[in-house]
């Protein structure tokens, strides 16, 4: 499976969590490739529009590790990559 349709499949699961996806060019010394946050009681994944591929899908699937996904469909792969960073506790979040 192509990095584009995981991208796609991902960005649906986040929608289905109720979290907003923004793409934008993150600027400033020290800026990753983007994250999970909370803005103004909303959950958003925003995402460095000038990322590589790979960087996007791992932002978002670090993003959807912290959602109970157990009624998102995702596919094998998508969900093997949520899976490695749930496993990997990289990203905690407050409860809503």
């Amino acid at each position: 499976m192509n990095l584009a349709k995981i991208q796609e499949e991902l960005e649906a699961a986040c929608a289905q969590v109720g979290v907003k996806v923004v793409y934008a060019e993150l600027t400033g010394e020290g800026m990753s490739s983007g994250g999970l946050c909370k803005v103004k009681g909303e959950w958003r994944v925003i995402v460095d529009r000038r990322s590589s591929p790979g960087e996007k899908v791992s932002v978002l699937a670090r993003a959807l590790a912290t959602f109970d996904l157990e009624a998102v469909f995702l596919s094998p792969h998508a969900r093997e990559l949520v899976a490695r960073h749930t496993a990997a506790g990289m990203n905690q979040r407050d409860e809503p």
